[in-house]
C-alpha cells in the first residue's frame, strides 16, 4: 500500500466490513508519522478532518526481533525520550474524541507470526506496551491508544486472526477499555498477508485509500 506513504496528503476512507463489530460507518481516518512535514500530532488531530489517527509505523514486532517503532523524523525511541513526549498530543486528540491507534507492519519488514503461542506474546507486548496494561518500557509514554490497525504488506498470512483474538480478549477482560481492531488490506480479494483473518468478523473497520 505505497499509497499510504505520502500521508499529509491522503486520506484513507473507512468502509465497515458486513461482520464487523457495531462501529458507525463513514469514519475518515489519516496514518500519520511517515511524513516529517506533516505537522504534529497534535496538529492533524486538530484539522477536525479525522475521526481516526494511526500512527505509523511497528514495522518490528515478530520472529525474535525487540519490536521497534519507526516514525520517521518526528522522533528516535532510541534516543534520550523517545517517542514518549507524543504521549500529550495522543491525550489532547483523544480529549476531542479522535481515535488514536497504532498501526503494525506496513510490509517493510517479514512479518510472519509462527503459531497460536506467538500471536499470544504479540498480543501480551501490544497491551502492556500500547493499550491498557502496564509496562515500564511504553515507547508512547503512558498514554492509552484505542486500538490496534493491521497494514500488513509481507510475510505469512497464518495467525494475525488469532492476534485480532487475542488483542480483542485483552479488552473484553478489562472493561474499561474496548480495542478497537482495524486493517488496511491490498487491493486483491482475498488479501494475500492478511489471509482469512478478514472474513472472521473481527475487524471493526477496513480501510480503503482515498487520493486527494
Amino acid at each position: 500500500m505505497a499509497l499510504k506513504s505520502a500521508i499529509s496528503a491522503r486520506f484513507l476512507c473507512l468502509v465497515l466490513l458486513p461482520l464487523a463489530n457495531g462501529f458507525d460507518a463513514g469514519k475518515v481516518a489519516i496514518y500519520w508519522g511517515q511524513n516529517d512535514r506533516e505537522g504534529t500530532l497534535v496538529e492533524a488531530c486538530a484539522t477536525g478532518k479525522y475521526d481516526y489517527v494511526i500512527i505509523a509505523f511497528l514495522p518490528t514486532f515478530v520472529n525474535g526481533q525487540t519490536p521497534t517503532i519507526n516514525l520517521a523524523g518526528h522522533c528516535d525511541p532510541s534516543y534520550g525520550n523517545g517517542c514518549t513526549g507524543l504521549s500529550s498530543d495522543i491525550e489532547s486528540c483523544q480529549a476531542i474524541g479522535i481515535k488514536v491507534l497504532l498501526s503494525l507492519g506496513e510490509g517493510r519488514e517479514s512479518n510472519s507470526i509462527a503459531s497460536t503461542e506467538d500471536a499470544s506474546e504479540v498480543a501480551s507486548y501490544l497491551w502492556n506496551n500500547f493499550l491498557g496494561g502496564n509496562s515500564s518500557t511504553r515507547p508512547l509514554g503512558p498514554a492509552v491508544l484505542d486500538g490496534i490497525d493491521f497494514d500488513i504488506g509481507s510475510g505469512s498470512n497464518k495467525h494475525w486472526r488469532d492476534l485480532a483474538m487475542f488483542l480483542k480478549g485483552y479488552g473484553m477482560a478489562n472493561q474499561s477499555q474496548n480495542v478497537c481492531i482495524t486493517v488496511a488490506p491490498q487491493c486483491p480479494f482475498p488479501d494475500p498477508w492478511i489471509g482469512t483473518a478478514l472474513t472472521q468478523g473481527l475487524f471493526d473497520f477496513v480501510w480503503f485509500p482515498i487520493i486527494q
